[in-house]
């Protein structure tokens, strides 16, 4: 969650590419809203971003903005659109909540419950849609966001683990911090998860996570995305506890243990805590970093494979 002063802040031919986007019905090389995308019970709003020249089974990136924000700002503030022209490879989803301050519901039954009628339902169609409009490859389906919107990667990921491959997000909490909040935004949560009081165990964090996909029917037990998690030192508002929660939820989930840390990675003061030969779990400690974490594109699309 964000405070409202931080709002301040191949060569392809052009035949195939000119019947995708008539096939699409959405202008290239700009932001576009799209307004029906499949069932949608929260009413949130949704803007692409498509590059020039798009090529063939692209990636799906799904990506949230932080509470008070919108797709659109996200859109500037993530700066993944730079890289989606160059590399011509991926589309960007940028959805927006009206509700709750603009905060991603972390918190309700509906939302933390696959298929259940919440905001992870109406994200999840739209990721839907994507994959089927663009014919994207359904192994390369993403989720990323900041604060509110880091909350939801991992919900998104607990939820609709069968969607995801990789979740990268920024100054978030574990999944189900929130579980009975009576809102998800600065002045409508229970202070408890932000503050970083809610503490638990990694096999009980991981109980919680797996309850909220279910067992859908014909499901066999997958694997869950990998993931990597950033946090500022300094974050007094979704507080720094919360990174060492995250990382103890995916820990069990994934199976993978701490083994080392990687100091001044990727850049100075910042520190990569590795789970395992980190291919599945690592953690980004920013030393004097408030809330929050500034986006990393190039770090978030290399996580990606992209």
């Amino acid at each position: 969650m964000v405070r409202t002063s931080l709002l301040t802040y191949l060569a392809l031919g052009l035949g195939s590419t000119a019947v995708l986007a008539s096939k699409c019905g959405v202008a290239t090389g700009s932001l576009q809203p799209v307004t029906k995308f499949g069932e949608n019970p929260t009413g949130l709003d949704l803007q692409i971003y498509v590059p020039k020249n798009l090529g063939p089974n692209p990636a799906v990136i799904l990506a949230l903005h932080y509470c008070g924000g919108t797709g659109p700002l996200y859109s500037q503030l993530s700066n993944y659109d730079p890289p989606a022209d160059a590399r011509r490879s991926f589309v960007v989803l940028y959805p927006s909540t009206p509700h709750d301050n603009n905060c991603w519901d972390v918190a309700s039954s509906k939302s933390l419950t696959r298929d259940a009628g919440g905001d992870t339902t109406s994200l999840a169609n739209m990721v839907r849609w994507a994959i089927s409009e663009y014919d994207a490859d359904p192994s390369k389906v993403f989720v990323t966001g900041s604060s509110s919107g880091c909350m939801m990667s991992n919900v998104m990921a607990a939820t609709y683990p069968d969607l995801f491959s990789a979740v990268s997000c920024y100054s978030g909490v574990a999944a189900g911090c929130l579980a009975g909040s009576p809102g998800a935004s600065p002045t409508t949560a229970d202070p408890t998860c932000a503050n970083g009081d809610n503490r638990k165990t990694g096999p009980e964090w991981a109980a919680l996570l797996k309850g909220m996909f279910g067992k859908p029917e014909g499901y066999t037990e997958g694997e869950y995305p990998k993931v990597q998690t950033w946090h500022g030192e300094a974050d007094f508002f979704v507080n720094y506890p919360n990174l060492a929660e995250q990382l103890k939820q995916w820990s069990e989930v994934l199976g993978v243990s701490f083994s080392k840390n990687e100091t001044d990675t990727p850049q100075s003061g910042y520190t990569k805590i590795v789970y395992g030969d980190g291919s599945k779990l690592v953690g980004y400690s920013a030393r004097g970093v408030g809330h929050t974490v500034p986006v990393h594109p190039e770090a978030d699309l290399q996580w990606f494979g992209l």
